[in-house]
């Protein structure tokens, strides 16, 4: 039924996340609705595995970024010195 797309990278790159989620939602419905042939079912599981693998890499990506960007808050407030601003007049 899908066809094949590539690689999860081409995936991520062609989707957004948003479109991947709603895209996964749409195919777990019809699952669970049921009604489909052995091979549509299976061919709606397999598109599935990829747009969760696209959703969580896109989820990691997000996690990596605010991690680094915590990391760099935390390491300038330790750079910053702890009278700063207590020269000032």
């Amino acid at each position: 039924m899908a066809p094949d797309m590539g690689s999860d990278q081409d995936l991520r790159a062609n989707l957004g996340y948003e479109q991947a989620r709603d895209e996964l939602i749409e195919v777990v419905r019809r699952l669970e609705a049921g009604g489909a042939t052995l091979e549509e079912s299976l061919a709606l599981w397999e598109r599935g595995e990829e747009l969760a693998r696209v959703c969580r890499r896109w989820l990691e990506g997000a996690r990596a970024r605010l991690d680094a960007a915590l990391a760099a808050e935390r390491a300038a407030d330790t750079e910053e010195p702890s009278g700063a601003g207590a020269s000032e007049e």
